[in-house]
């Protein structure tokens, strides 16, 4: 497989650093993994309104700092 470089700033990598499932794990399949959760959109290639909304939503909530960490919900869950 080949690889490239891309180019983001310090901050966007220390966030993508903090979303690793574990500490070995490359950037490539950590952004793999956030590309999967994104819908492949409709025969046009348009996204829903409806997912739209749920973005918003989401950023709002980073925002507003109303997520948990993994390792928080980990301890909650008694894992």
């Amino acid at each position: 497989m080949a690889y490239t470089t891309i180019q983001v700033s310090a901050e966007t990598r220390e966030k993508l650093a903090k979303l690793k499932t574990y500490e070995r794990e490359t950037y490539d399949e950590l952004l793999n993994a956030l590309l999967s959760l994104v819908p492949s959109g409709d025969d046009e290639g348009e996204y829903t309104d409806e997912f739209r909304i749920g973005l918003l939503r989401a950023k709002e909530d980073i925002r507003k700092n109303r997520v948990y960490s993994h390792e928080f919900v980990k301890k909650q869950l008694g894992l």
